[in-house]
């Protein structure tokens, strides 16, 4: 055992024995805007209020700017609150070191944190009571609270700042940092001695982090976009329980190094993870490299790559199976460790898989940095020295170009730089900013270069080859510049791209869709070359880059290249037509790309177009479109001429979660869309959908899939298509059905003999309806403050409304009520962790919980035999027509009906599962128990007493749980409901046509 474990065995402090890391920033940048921390820095007197006023001078007013704080150790009494946009870089010979003395109040319970990442507006919600979403107690001032960092926190970053820990603060966490993009934690020595994490709650990505003691090094949920978190280059030792804690926070690793602790990484229990490593040692691990929860579950996605094991007696543990995967020997090599649902063919639904195979230790490891490091500061050659004024309309092209044409290193301190023609990189060229957001390189709209139909022209142009570096800055095209292309990337294997942020909007940053003086730029969107273009050889890593600028027609675009890339938490989003695009590209590597998908730019965008490529990885993928999204898009992934793609651990989904406050008090919701893409992947080649969406490996080959493993256990038959997107089906007294087409604001009834009809289309929004005992239906509608129901009779052309008011919760012993057939519900932005026994809820408890509230208002049909509860509707956006409305009835496919004290069965996609409640007054749901393990978009119980469940097939289970059989359907259901005259018939609603299935 190393000495720092030995040491804490012991009880003594460690903090002299750990090294001190080196610098990174070991003198002061020359840059005039930046704010200089003035403090004490003796490790004696209280720097608390003069760290804070130095680092609140710097937010202005969200906008964000610079803070340097000089060498020296700085002790603090309370959490130091870093505002959005805020970046604080530690100066000097040595790091600046923030130290918590012994027995600091109000380090003693809970999680209290030396540091917090906050969120816009970061005071205004002081005072206010917990819990709140969105709110975290302020440290040693009891009932105070500040916004917590979120999924619009940009830019925040901590670097070059040590932490130290006294004892007597076993609540005490280095760094809160739930954060959004463009946020990092970077050269950072946690020495954590009797405190509780290094790192409590994580977003973005980290590098050169090193942790000392501690309970844990990372302890974590789900990041706050709900996108992966990425640590690199980092080293945990000496850990109570575990270097890593967490779950859902798609965990990606790389070249990492765990020792000395009981367990490397714990999933915690009831939950799940997109967790992926490369390289990742560890040594002296006595319980367990990893344990893994939930194992049987598709939001398990466990993957592991050339992972080295020194005296890791156990490499896995299984939570709740108790299964144990043993070392082999006292030093190995995992070679690959996979689990989750495994996809042996696209057309094929997943199998639960488990792969785990060892080798002998290589007598090479790879050991290199992902992330280099930059020059000394003293190298640094400052562009203002050359002319350049940073002012966005002086002219900077000449200066620039001089100074990176005289120097190796360039620095580009805070600024605008308005270019009017390439700035071009020689192949060593260095060239450093510190805030993307603040020190861009800027492209006015109507630069004469750049106009007209020609090749393309860079911005910012590498040489070939060479090992150049561009870190910290953003890249601003303009919209009305057709040949731009922000970055052309032409550099070799060792180069590296980091910490870059493609801007859009330049006129109007708040609304880039606004017309300038000059310009309708909206009319410009996907008129650009791709904002970031790999080719001709080039390669290299790309780390922490956010490219989501949709004038451009991709965000990240690589063709002709065979020379290695790696690629490390990009962010794409809100192109028209593609996010990432590889053409003619081998040995390629993503780990954690996440794309994102906007209402208006992204609506019909694919997240990701492979073209003629071979031997790519993609770990950690994430695809998403926005709640808000009301169009369907049938894939996330394209492949085409292509071969030997590997996926590893993946995630299609349209969920998003914020926190709300209004009238009605304070919530936290996350919504499921209708409208994530319907297929993970095509193969455009072969013409086959796939149609899982959330699995951990799939090995592409090219080749045409087979026959289908398992026959569909019944005929279908498309009765009607041409539909925009369908959904909110009800059946009457005789078997017909009802449906809504959303977008067109049609009711359609369908039945046998009848064929289609159009009950009704006034322009009222409808979203789900029910039929009551009359067969008059009712209409779920969006409209309105809180949403509408109303009431109308379906056999009489023209009838008029009778809307229905919610009135209080009363009893009704012959009604049946209509609830939700899907859910998803899992308490985000809620800290689930319980302060005084470090649990948390699992997803089970939360989702039990809130679904046994009665809900204290209804709406009751004409003839008293229906009833709709009336949940809670939260709103975003304007509170008139065009603002958007969620609740579980706004958001669900369609109801299913019972009474009180009756079983209902609906879908629960925040656990992935099929579930059966008893319905109590107020819709409240208890006595819950699975009775499928798929959940997805509906369920219904059919005539044969069987389960049918809606998950990219129609599977059937039966009363033991187990799978009976399958439906195959042309496209992905969506809304099961039997209808007909004998209730024999399975209606099946997709987006685009209705089919049905005889049972």
């Amino acid at each position: 055992m190393k000495l720092p474990l030995l040491l804490l065995a012991a009880g003594l402090n460690v903090q002299a024995a750990m090294p001190a890391s080196v610098s990174a920033y070991q003198s002061l940048p020359d840059d005039g805007r930046a704010v200089v921390v003035r403090a004490k820095g003796d490790g004696v007197a209280d720097d608390s209020a003069a760290l804070q006023q130095a680092i609140d001078s710097a937010a202005n007013k969200g906008a964000g700017g610079v803070v340097f704080l000089p060498s020296g150790r700085y002790r603090i009494s309370r959490s130091i609150l870093i505002p959005i946009a805020v970046r604080v870089y530690g100066v000097g010979k040595t790091r600046p070191v923030l130290v918590l003395g012994a027995n600091t109040p109000g380090f003693q319970k809970g999680v209290a944190n030396m540091v917090i990442f906050t969120g816009t507006d970061t005071y205004n919600i002081g005072g206010v009571a917990q819990p709140v979403p969105g709110a975290v107690p302020f440290s040693a001032e009891p009932g105070k609270a500040v916004r917590d960092a979120n999924s619009s926190t940009f830019y925040s970053v901590l670097s070059n700042v040590d932490f130290e820990v006294g004892e007597g603060n076993p609540a005490a966490s280095g760094v809160r940092m739930h954060t959004a993009q463009h946020s990092n934690l970077s050269h950072i020595d946690f020495r954590m001695g009797s405190g509780l994490a290094g790192v409590y709650q994580v977003g973005n990505i980290a590098y050169d982090l090193k942790f000392y003691g501690g309970r844990y090094g990372i302890l974590a949920e789900k990041t706050s976009p709900a996108w992966q978190f990425t640590l690199l280059d980092s080293q945990f030792d000496g850990q109570r329980d575990a270097a890593i804690r967490e779950h859902e926070a798609a965990l990606t690793l790389g070249n990492t190094e765990i020792r000395n602790t009981p367990v490397g990484i714990e999933i915690d229990r009831g939950y799940g993870d997109w967790l992926w490593g490369a390289d990742v040692r560890m040594e002296n691990v006595s319980k367990a490299g990893v344990i893994v929860s939930n194992e049987n579950n598709a939001y398990t996605q466990v993957g592991f790559e050339r992972i080295s094991a020194r005296n890791v007696p156990v490499f896995a543990r299984f939570r709740d199976s108790g299964k144990q995967l043993a070392g082999q020997g006292r030093n190995y090599q995992v070679a690959e460790f996979n689990h989750g649902l495994k996809l042996a063919s696209l057309s094929e639904p997943g199998q639960f898989d488990t792969n785990y195979r060892t080798a002998a230790l290589p007598a090479q490891e790879r050991k290199d940095r992902i992330m280099r490091a930059l020059p000394p500061t003293a190298e640094w050659a400052s562009v203002r020295g050359f002319g350049a004024k940073g002012d966005g309309v002086s002219d900077d092209t000449a200066a620039i170009q001089k100074a990176i044409d005289s120097h190796r290193v360039v620095y580009l301190p805070l600024g605008f730089y308005a270019v009017s023609d390439t700035i071009r990189l020689k192949p060593d060229t260095v060239l450093i900013g510190l805030h993307p957001g603040l020190t861009r390189l800027v492209l006015p709209n109507g630069s004469p270069l750049y106009q007209g139909t020609d090749t393309p022209k860079a911005l910012l142009e590498s040489a070939r080859g060479g090992d150049a570096i561009v870190t910290g800055i953003g890249l601003a095209t303009g919209e009305v510049n057709p040949r731009a292309v922000a970055l052309l990337w032409r550099a070799g294997e060792h180069s590296l791209v980091d910490d870059i942020r493609i801007q859009w909007g330049y006129g109007s940053p708040t609304d880039p869709f606004r017309k300038s003086e000059r310009f309708d730029t909206s009319a410009w969107w996907d008129r650009q070359y791709p904002s970031i273009w790999v080719t001709d050889g080039g390669g290299g890593t790309f780390t922490g880059v956010w490219t989501p600028a949709g004038h451009a027609q991709a965000g990240f675009y690589v063709t002709n290249t065979s020379t290695p890339g790696r690629v490390y938490e990009l962010s794409a989003e809100h192109h028209i037509r593609n996010e990432i695009v590889l053409d003619g590209v081998a040995n390629w590597e993503f780990h954690a790309p996440q794309t994102e998908e906007e209402v208006r730019d992204g609506a019909d965008s694919v997240s990701l177009d492979i073209r003629n490529s071979k031997n790519i990885l993609l770990a950690n993928y994430h695809a998403y479109r926005v709640t808000r999204s009301m169009k369907p898009a049938p894939t996330a992934v394209r492949i085409s001429n292509s071969s030997d793609i590997r996926f590893r651990n993946v995630a299609v989904n349209g969920e998003s979660g914020f926190p709300t406050c209004d009238e009605n008090g304070c919530t936290a919701y996350l919504r499921a869309s209708k409208y994530p893409y319907e297929n993970a992947i095509t193969d455009v080649t072969n013409r086959i959908e796939g149609r899982e969406r959330m699995f951990a490996v799939y090995d592409y080959n090219g080749k045409p899939a087979g026959a289908p493993a398992v026959a569909s256990a019944a005929k279908v038959d498309q009765l009607e298509q041409g539909f925009y997107s369908i959904a909110g089906a009800a059946v009457d007294s005789k078997g017909r059905l009802y449906f809504i087409d959303r977008h067109f604001q049609r009711i359609y009834s369908y039945a046998d003999g009848e064929g289609l009809k159009i009950v009704n289309d006034y322009p009222l929004d409808p979203v789900n309806l029910a039929v009551d005992g009359s067969d008059n239906l009712l209409v779920l509608s969006s409209a309105g403050k809180d949403g509408t129901v109303y009431a109308l009779k379906p056999n009489v052309p023209g009838t008029l409304i009778s809307v229905i008011e919610p009135t209080p919760v009363s009893a009704h012993p012959q009604a049946r009520l209509a609830l939700p057939v899907n859910y998803w519900a899992n308490g985000e932005f809620w800290d689930q962790l319980n302060p005084d026994t470090y649990e948390f809820a699992t997803l089970a408890e939360i989702f039990a919980r809130n679904a046994a509230q009665p809900k204290p208002r209804e709406y009751v049909s004409p003839d008293g035999s229906l009833v709709l509860p009336a949940f809670r509707v939260t709103r975003h956006g304007p509170l008139d027509h065009l603002g958007y409305r969620w609740s579980d009835t706004l958001d669900t496919h369609g109801f299913v009906y019972g009474q009180v004290g009756q079983r209902v069965v609906f879908t629960n996609a925040s656990q992935n599962l099929t579930l059966s409640g008893l319905i109590g007054a107020g819709g409240a749901i208890t006595e819950l128990k699975q009775v499928a393990d798929r959940g997805g978009e509906s369920a219904a119980v059919g005539p044969d007493g069987k389960v049918y469940v809606a998950n990219g097939q129609v599977f059937i289970y039966g009363a033991d749980g187990k799978q009976a059989g399958r439906i195959d359907v042309p496209a992905r259901p969506l809304q099961l409901i039997f209808g007909g005259a004998d209730r024999r018939t399975l209606y099946i609603l997709t987006h685009h046509a209705l089919y049905a299935a005889r049972i």
